[in-house]
């Protein structure tokens, strides 16, 4: 049987033509794929979820510490119970922090431009202090030890806690305050020593002398402050990390917006911060992930053991140089595929650092509204809403299931590129209030800051000693 001709030609131009079309449209899903991220909007908010979901790194690591939100379900602080954050609240003290740290580094720099093993696994908690964006981790202090919720802060270096007595104020914490004299392994440090002379590049403050022993006193940007003893003492982060002798502040005056925590744990690089104080055991190394929910812990680990194959790092800057900070070197932002185009000064002049205790990423202004004006062209499709606070680009996603957004990755020097995470994009007030989470800073000169909402889910390390920080995806839920 015999087909015509034209009839056959005109099949195979059709099959051609679907093949093609087939290719193209597989093609367009596969570049979506890798520009948007397309998610639940359900997935913006706090979970129904009564249980905790505990970070396999942090149960099985040797040197890892669980990592919580702080109103979350996973905190020991609340019960087992999630309770809500005031975001604007959480918001304007955030602005306070980075106030501060944008004001300690134009003192460092007086009117110059801003510049600066074994293993172990801390649970790290979202705290409420200094910005709200602050995590928890649970570390035991004494012999036999008490077991406290630090918040942990790569911007500070003292630790320090409450302590009994309370000479004037302690504010309210969940657990008992640490009592010293129960205590075996507790010695107060003389005003004559090495350490006590150290506590004006730790603290900004000078120690001063009370019957020959050492006093210290640290006020934070949100006016919260602690004054006490500087002490030495056992610390236990886990049955087998144990460290006799770390000093450490035992506060018996201190005011602030703790939110029942206990004090906080340093991680910053002066020679008083944790990291330093255990170097021998760590070599200054540490790493975290913050969960994206409340309903799942996170990892404090300090050492190398466990830290994913695929970090990509970047050195730290000289930003920072004499100041707690890890500075970074900020090259470049691509918002869903595309470079912006953002000159390489607007970063390099003010210089750029990182910040578990900052919850927006701040940047400089320039950048910021190269970012904003990105990402709405992308978002066209989704209606806009009004500013909350310092958030200018906020959507309504009422009625919406699901919703595409486009990736952000930031580029650093030394070759590394982060993608955040999908929950790193967004700071969700309601389903019809959903905002960017980023912000610009107010002066050209002011520090870009990397903060917590967008180190979500990436694993994060710390070598201090290799002078460089790192980043991995996927560090947990």
């Amino acid at each position: 049987m015999s087909i015509n001709r034209n009839l056959l030609n005109i099949i195979i131009t059709l099959c051609v033509c679907l093949n093609l079309g087939c290719n193209e449209g597989a093609q367009e899903k596969e570049r979506k794929e890798v520009e948007f991220h397309t998610i639940q909007v359900s997935s913006l908010f706090p979970s129904s979820l009564s249980s905790c979901v505990l970070s396999p790194r942090a149960s099985n690591t040797k040197s890892s510490l669980h990592v919580t939100h702080r109103h979350g379900t996973c905190s020991r602080l609340n019960n087992g119970k999630a309770t809500s954050p005031d975001h604007i609240n959480i918001l304007k003290l955030d602005q306070a922090r980075v106030n501060s740290i944008h004001s300690k580094l134009s003192k460092k720099l007086g009117t110059d431009r801003v510049r600066e093993s074994q293993s172990t696994d801390l649970p790290a908690k979202d705290g409420s202090t200094f910005g709200s964006g602050n995590y928890v981790v649970t570390v035991g202090i004494g012999t036999p030890k008490h077991d406290l919720s630090l918040i942990f802060d790569t911007g500070s270096d003292l630790t320090w806690t409450q302590c009994e007595p309370c000479v004037k104020t302690c504010y309210s914490q969940k657990e008992p305050i640490f009592n010293p004299s129960s205590s075996s392994s507790y010695y107060n440090v003389s005003c004559s020593s090495a350490a006590c002379g150290s506590l004006s590049s730790a603290t900004g403050n000078a120690g001063s002398c009370s019957a020959s022993t050492c006093v210290y006193g640290i006020q934070y940007g949100d006016q919260s402050f602690s004054v006490g003893f500087l002490a030495k003492e056992k610390f236990t982060l886990t049955s087998s990390d144990v460290f006799d002798g770390v000093y450490f502040g035992c506060g018996e005056d201190n005011q602030g917006l703790f939110k029942g925590v206990a004090g906080l744990l340093g991680l910053g690089r002066d020679n008083l911060s944790f990291p330093s104080q255990t170097a021998t055991a760590y070599n200054k190394v540490f790493s975290y992930c913050l969960p994206s929910s409340a309903s799942y812990t996170g990892h404090l680990t300090f050492g190398s053991a466990g830290i994913s194959r695929s970090v990509k790092f970047t050195p730290i800057s000289t930003i920072t140089e004499g100041t707690s900070f890890y500075g970074l070197d900020i090259v470049g932002i691509t918002v869903g595929g595309q470079k912006l185009t953002i000159p390489s000064t607007v970063f390099s002049t003010p210089g750029a650092l990182i910040d578990s205790g900052t919850v927006i990423t701040r940047l400089p202004p320039k950048a910021y509204a190269a970012l904003r004006n990105a990402f709405k062209a992308k978002m066209s499709k989704y209606p806009t809403t009004s500013a909350v606070s310092i958030l200018d680009t906020c959507f309504d996603l009422s009625g919406y299931k699901t919703v595409t957004i486009p990736k952000v990755s930031f580029s650093f020097s030394g070759g590394a590129a982060v993608e955040l995470g999908s929950k790193g994009i967004f700071y969700a007030f309601k389903i019809s209030q959903v905002c960017l989470a980023f912000a610009g800073n107010s002066d050209d000169s002011n520090a870009a800051i990397f903060g917590n909402v967008q180190q979500q889910t990436l694993e994060v390390v710390y070598d201090g000693a290799g002078g460089r920080v790192g980043f991995a995806p996927n560090g947990c839920s």
